[in-house]
């Protein structure tokens, strides 16, 4: 298994990205880690590898790319005059057969914009889309679309909703997944044009589909896919992912209040250690970008090296799974 770690994405820089390389392949005995990145990775790689076992070093890559895109930098713009920027080499590493996975904690846009021009769309996807897995009371539950695709049409959703179904059972083990559309009730009828006709299409279809989902279900479990657009997606993930931070520093400050308040804290801090790991976003690794003909993984910038370790497991089982023929062969049914 060969994954291209775009090494110059992320908030942290190349270290963090190297660490998390190294633990991917302390953990994964058949993996190679090609880091995409300018020369001077070199130095940088092997001060991370001195006194690691002979094979981790030889187990980790260098693949130079002189350019690297910025946060801030329009996708379109980038992926037209930066071809040799981390994430169009990654690609082309794939393209080539020199890798079978790209990992990136960069610009989102850059590398779903590299990916559909390096690789294309998969037969049948109108737009390829990213999906992220959340926790929930029972098991993780994935959404699709977290911010690709602002404006979508009925057909759009549709597709989403096999896409997500076909790697969410393949990932999580589940068979005939539930899927569920996110609206603004539960009833047959409530929401806008875009959720009516969508859910017509999928109540017709011949996936699982249970029917609406509100924002106050997600939590629950009840489905195994939520369909939405990338607008209503990434708001739902960031006030998500915002919730969860503040929910932990409010815990702490009311902790902080009272001695009787810190020796409760004592007693029960493995509970909250737990709690925190449930709901941090690096133990989930990455979102699958799905609809390309490859296999890539979008990272949150700020990922530290538990996160791109866990993005990179990802990318393998979904290499591993086969997970874009199973794609194709649901959307021909």
């Amino acid at each position: 298994m060969r994954i291209a770690l775009d090494a110059m994405g992320g908030d942290h820089g190349p270290e963090m990205l190297i660490q998390g390389a190294i633990a991917a392949v302390e953990e994964q005995k058949d993996l190679v880690v090609i880091l995409v990145g300018p020369d001077s990775l070199h130095g940088q790689l092997a001060g991370a590898v001195t006194g690691k076992p002979g094979d981790i070093a030889d187990r980790l890559k260098i693949q130079h790319a002189p350019e690297v895109v910025g946060m801030d930098e329009s996708p379109v713009d980038a992926v037209r005059k930066k071809k040799n920027s981390t994430v169009m080499v990654g690609f082309d590493l794939i393209k080539s057969g020199n890798a079978d996975a790209v990992v990136s904690a960069g610009n989102s846009g850059a590398t779903l914009a590299a990916g559909v021009r390096k690789l294309g769309r998969l037969s049948g996807v109108s737009r390829p889309g990213i999906a992220s897995f959340f926790p929930t009371l029972q098991r993780p539950v994935m959404l699709m679309d977290i911010g690709a695709n602002v404006d979508c049409r009925p057909q759009h959703l549709y597709q989403f909703a096999v896409m997500a179904s076909s790697c969410s059972s393949l990932l999580l083990n589940i068979r005939d997944p539930r899927i569920g559309l996110l609206s603004i009730g539960e009833e047959t009828g409530k929401g806008n044009a875009l959720v009516k006709e969508t859910y017509d299409l999928l109540k017709h279809g011949p996936m699982n589909f249970v029917g609406n989902v509100e924002g106050r279900d997600v939590y629950k479990g009840d489905v195994d896919v939520i369909v939405c657009d990338g607008f209503v997606g990434n708001i739902s993930l960031k006030i998500s992912e915002g919730l969860a931070e503040a929910a932990m520093q409010m815990l702490k400050k009311e902790i902080m209040k009272t001695w009787r308040a810190k020796i409760g804290y004592l007693l029960i801090r493995k509970a909250f250690a737990d709690f925190r790991k449930q709901v941090d976003y690096a133990e989930y690794g990455g979102a699958p970008l799905l609809g390309i003909n490859g296999t890539g993984i979008i990272c949150h910038g700020t990922s530290n090296a538990t996160a791109i370790r866990n993005a990179i497991k990802v990318a393998s089982d979904m290499v591993c799974n086969k997970v874009n023929n199973v794609i194709v062969q649901a959307l021909r049914q």
